[in-house]
């Protein structure tokens, strides 16, 4: 009774394991949540996948509760034997086949799709083209068209394709936006490239907030490379790289505290972080997040709450939420009115109000 007891605790624990593995407090990260038309490509091949799949178990249990019930053992007879039916063996063979063409036609429709990108390569192509690169434990997003870097969190219109070129600059990592498709390696030695498309309806019920990940195991903080990613319509999205394009030089501090904050930005940050959003700094030569536009961001670090606590608390000691990141031990010795000055400065870089 026991080992039964047991049992039971194992199995009722390994159900609320599953079930509670899917729960999140955020809206949309969820692959079975698409939004958009690659998601909603890759979510109708799950669910054929899917229906074919229960068909077969639903199939197979019919035939030998059947057979179980209408041929069981009444005598000591040999029931007939069927070995090398040829009718039999056309059944089992043909079955499989039609099967696998249902799943093979479809998906081999939907991958050449998926891996048109003929319109970003083409010369003076109107296609929006967004140069994606990763690092220990952060990612890089370029728009070489409009000329501008920002990081962490990437800003695309709705309703048109978004192209990526995708690289790493350190290890492997991947590059993955679960409600908008499936993920795609980061290499150093090669570019990726794949496109998505955000869905506007679907933008607006998440907020116009989705979430990203990176789903290849890349160090002590892999389950940490998170970052987010503005869906907005193409006016807004058009007004945000206007404002973007408009910083030329970092922005001045508004308050005495701040300023103190900016003095001490320039001599202990600036050799790593850039504060304008201009492409002309060579890739190999981004070390640290672009912070141009950080007091708009959603998350500090790509997880924290984004406010002047958090940030502090991030800045004095990095190691303690993303362990093995290149900051750990750079600030650690700033005071704590030093740290809000700073905080006060990076809470205040701003492109759009």
């Amino acid at each position: 009774m026991k080992r039964l007891a047991k049992w039971r605790l194992i199995s009722l624990f390994s159900i609320l394991a599953l079930v509670l593995s899917g729960c999140s407090g955020e809206r949309f990260v969820s692959a079975l949540r698409p939004a958009g038309e690659v998601a909603d490509m890759q979510y109708d091949l799950m669910k054929l996948s899917t229906y074919v799949m229960v068909g077969v178990i639903l199939i197979v249990m019919l035939i030998f509760v059947l057979i179980f019930i209408r041929f069981r053992r009444k005598d000591d007879k040999i029931p007939k034997q069927v070995e090398g039916s040829h009718t039999l063996e056309i059944i089992w063979t043909a079955i499989p086949i039609l099967l696998l063409l249902i799943l093979a036609v479809p998906t081999v429709a939907a991958t050449f799709k998926l891996a048109d990108v003929k319109e970003m390569d083409k010369k003076n192509t109107k296609a929006l083209v967004i140069n994606v690169r990763s690092h220990l434990y952060w990612w890089d997003f370029e728009y070489p068209g409009q000329k501008i870097v920002t990081s962490q969190e990437l800003v695309v219109p709705t309703n048109e394709k978004v192209y990526f070129n995708l690289k790493s600059m350190d290890v492997k990592h991947s590059f993955w936006i679960p409600a908008a498709g499936g993920k795609l390696d980061t290499n150093t030695d090669n570019i990726n490239k794949f496109w998505l498309e955000f869905d506007d309806k679907r933008s607006n019920e998440a907020g116009n907030l989705f979430y990203g990940k990176c789903a290849e195991l890349c160090g002590p903080s892999h389950a940490l490379m998170d970052f987010k990613v503005k869906a907005i319509s193409r006016d807004k999205f058009d007004t945000w790289v206007t404002a973007m394009q408009d910083v030329k030089e970092p922005q001045k501090a508004q308050t005495d505290l701040a300023a103190k904050g900016q003095d001490i930005f320039n001599q202990s940050c600036i050799g790593c972080h850039a504060v304008t959003p201009a492409n002309k700094m060579p890739e190999t030569a981004r070390i640290a997040p672009n912070l141009t536009n950080f007091g708009e961001r959603s998350r500090v670090a790509g997880i924290l709450d984004h406010n002047k606590e958090e940030l502090k608390n991030w800045i004095k000691d990095p190691e303690t939420y993303k362990p093995g990141n290149l900051m750990t031990g750079k600030y650690g010795e700033l005071s704590d009115d030093q740290l809000d000055a700073l905080a006060e400065y990076l809470m205040g870089l701003k492109v759009q109000e």
